[in-house]
């Protein structure tokens, strides 16, 4: 099993001057970046594919901090300022590695539980889902229709009877993985090189036969998604100090 981890983006949304990649913001003199690495060591992940672009350098020298040179694999994406499909484009060869893929989003704060959860989930391919979802359109929502995963997006083109927030995270089986690198191979040599990379998921989704995919409820755990000042500031006053310590 590898994870791939997408911490290309800009952070422009936090509104900080001169702001590091959002994946070496620090909690409790801990970055992000060391977390997850520590997180996924814990369950024994050795292979580390991170897409990096913003401030790359940066992150470089983090990774040599830590000593994860050999762990870890990064990967340039350098129009980070656009889609981030793109991104997801940039690690494709990870999803054709013949393993399966934890794959997470670089701006989550998350208790280390919500991996084990993860891991050990039923579904050959599993998204984590919150059922206290936020309000308006900037969540991604996992749309549950008579016990069946039916949509995947921000705006559900899909009727469904509830929706729960995906928190960034999923896991793909080899067969899986390799219809995530397929499709984001079809959609950026169509020109989709301004999308988001949850299209991709979506498509992969809704094409799959159905039990290939579903959700593992983790809603009473705690996580954020740092997008805004205020997710910042919700991270340092009520989420770390919930996080459970990870096991010696």
């Amino acid at each position: 099993m590898r994870a791939v981890i997408l911490a290309a983006g800009m952070a422009r949304r936090l509104s900080r001057p001169d702001p590091p990649p959002k994946i070496l913001l620090s909690f409790g003199g801990e970055t992000l970046l060391a977390r997850h690495l520590r997180i996924l060591d814990h369950f024994g992940i050795g292979r580390i594919d991170i897409c990096v672009g913003f401030r790359a350098e940066t992150i470089a020298e983090e990774l040599a901090r830590l000593g994860a040179a050999e762990r870890v694999v990064t990967h340039l994406n350098p129009e980070f300022d656009r889609g981030s499909i793109l991104s997801l484009w940039t690690v494709r060869d990870a999803f054709i590695s013949n393993e399966p893929v934890i794959y997470m989003d670089g701006d989550v704060l998350y208790d280390h539980r919500m991996i084990r959860r993860l891991i050990e989930a039923e579904a050959p391919n599993c998204f984590l889902m919150d059922r206290d979802i936020d309000p308006g359109e900037d969540p991604v929502k996992l749309c549950v229709r008579d016990g069946r995963l039916v949509d995947f997006h921000k705006r559900p083109k899909n009727s469904y009877d509830w929706a729960g927030e995906w928190i960034g995270f999923a896991r793909f089986t080899p067969e899986a993985a390799g219809e995530v690198a397929r499709v984001v191979e079809d959609d950026i040599g169509a020109g989709k090189r301004d999308a988001i990379y949850e299209e991709v998921f979506r498509d992969v989704l809704l094409a799959a036969p159905e039990g290939e995919f579903g959700v593992e409820d983790i809603t009473g755990l705690p996580w954020v998604e740092i997008d805004f000042p205020e997710d910042l500031e919700k991270s340092e006053r009520e989420i770390f100090p919930r996080l459970e310590a990870l096991p010696e």
